[in-house]
């Protein structure tokens, strides 16, 4: 697995929510340029970056931020947040975004994703976020109908290269992630899955790393990163295989 650190945008600052909720946010850096910098110090190949002001659908985006943060990088930069159009996809593959996750989009329309695969090539990566197994939409604030596994089922016909799942419940709660939903839909989907939601400390990715499930992929950290639960540095030396620069997911 890799270890994927997290930087959500609101307001132009990196936060974290509690539960998803937009009310309960907290501000761990003013500058996510200066943030994305200090965790690509620390060793990570890959960075997972969420746009919540723009996953609302209110008309506010972070997409300049987010193109000066590719500017100052270079690693893999995964993105999702607000990517509804083809018009999102083309501007985010022109800032160099490498991975567009589609969280609403991919829930109301699965078909779009096999166009936009056919049109610009194999990039998408499904975001599956759930309470008590109903997908959430629309940055979580509205309900879908939908059952995680079986949005997690029409994936790979889509051309979706990778999932990443979370359990909206554990979400910035640091009481540890959903593992046995991930290899649920691991195996639904037959796709790498990225755990995403509660990552707390060092035993949380020594579980996951034990476990070595052929289907679990990667790990999104981030309110336990900003908060000092551990060392970024020494997790990603112990618990991270070198990511492969050709790597299809």
């Amino acid at each position: 697995m890799i270890i994927i650190p997290a930087i959500d945008l609101l307001d132009g600052a990196c936060v974290r929510l509690f539960k998803g909720n937009y009310n309960d946010s907290t501000v761990y850096n003013s500058d996510p340029v200066d943030m994305a910098g200090q965790l690509v110090k620390s060793g990570c190949e890959r960075l997972h970056i969420v746009d919540l002001d723009a996953a609302r659908g209110k008309g506010k985006n972070n997409r300049d931020i987010i193109r000066k943060i590719r500017k100052s990088i270079d690693v893999i930069i995964e993105t999702g947040g607000g990517i509804r159009t083809e018009p999102d996809v083309k501007e985010l593959l022109d800032i160099g975004i490498d991975r567009l996750i589609l969280g609403t989009v991919f829930a109301v329309e699965p078909e779009i994703a096999g166009r936009w695969t056919e049109k610009f090539g194999n990039h998408f990566i499904a975001g599956i976020d759930a309470l008590k197994g109903e997908v959430k939409i629309s940055g979580w604030e509205e309900e879908s109908s939908l059952s995680d596994t079986a949005l997690a089922e029409k994936a790979a016909e889509n051309g979706i290269i990778s999932i990443i799942y979370t359990n909206i419940d554990k979400d910035g709660t640091l009481e540890g992630p959903d593992i046995e939903s991930c290899v649920r839909i691991a195996e639904v989907s037959r796709l790498p899955v990225i755990v995403s939601g509660g990552i707390s400390c060092e035993a949380d990715f020594k579980i996951i790393s034990e476990l070595n499930h052929p289907g679990i992929s990667g790990v999104i950290t981030g309110k336990a990163v900003y908060e000092n639960r551990f060392d970024l540095k020494r997790i990603i030396n112990e618990y991270q295989e070198q990511v492969n620069s050709g790597v299809k997911w």
